[in-house]
C-alpha cells in the first residue's frame, strides 16, 4: 500500500464520521485517485447518475476527494445475494489502479439495508489491501424519512456507518 494511504488509514476506525478523518491530506493536488465502486445488485440497471453527479461534485462519501482528482477505474453490481461479485470484482478494479473501493448509498438505502455491508468491506480491505468507503452519493431524502420512520438506523453502530452519505436536508432533496 502506498505510504500516503497507509498513514490516513492506520489504525482507522472504519465508523469513525469522515468530518474527524483527514484521508489523503499528504497528496500532492496533482495525484490522481483511483476508486472503483460495486452497486446493491437490487440496482444492477442502475446508470449511476446519482453516485457520478456526487463524484464530480465531491457530495457525500466523496467529500473526502475534496481538490483532488479522482479517476474511477470499475462500477458494477455486488453480483446478488449473498454478493458473489464481492470476491472477483475488487480484483479487476485493482488491475485498473483502484486505491479505494466504494461501496454504494445503495447498499445502505435499500429495504432492507444489505446485511453484509461490513462482510464486504471486510473481505475487500483482507482479500485486497484495498480502503473500503462505505458510501456513494447522499441519502436521498425520501430514503432517510422512511429509515427514520422505521427506525433501520437507530444504533450507534448504524449512526456511523451512514454519517458519511448524511447530508444536509437541502442536498438530500435534491438527491430524491
Amino acid at each position: 500500500m502506498k505510504d500516503y494511504v497507509q498513514k490516513a488509514f492506520i489504525n482507522h476506525n472504519p465508523y469513525e464520521p469522515v468530518s474527524k478523518i483527514k484521508r489523503y491530506g499528504e497528496r500532492k493536488m496533482s495525484d490522481e485517485i483511483r476508486i472503483g465502486i460495486i452497486i446493491c445488485d437490487r440496482y444492477h440497471v442502475c446508470a449511476g447518475g446519482k453516485c457520478l453527479r456526487a463524484l464530480h461534485n465531491r457530495e457525500g462519501a466523496f467529500s473526502i476527494y475534496n481538490d483532488k482528482e479522482v479517476k474511477l477505474v470499475g462500477y458494477t453490481a455486488c453480483g446478488g445475494c449473498p454478493g458473489g461479485n464481492i470476491e472477483y470484482a475488487p480484483e479487476e478494479m485493482k488491475k485498473n489502479g483502484a486505491e479505494v473501493i466504494h461501496l454504494a448509498t445503495g447498499l445502505v438505502v435499500g429495504y432492507p439495508p444489505c446485511p453484509r455491508l461490513t462482510n464486504f468491506r471486510d473481505f475487500i480491505q483482507a482479500k485486497y489491501g484495498l480502503d473500503v468507503v462505505i458510501g456513494t452519493h447522499p441519502i436521498p431524502q425520501n430514503y432517510y424519512e422512511m429509515h427514520t420512520k422505521l427506525g433501520t438506523w437507530d444504533s450507534p453502530r448504524w449512526k456511523e456507518i451512514i454519517q458519511p452519505t448524511l447530508a444536509d436536508e437541502e442536498t438530500r432533496l435534491s438527491y430524491d
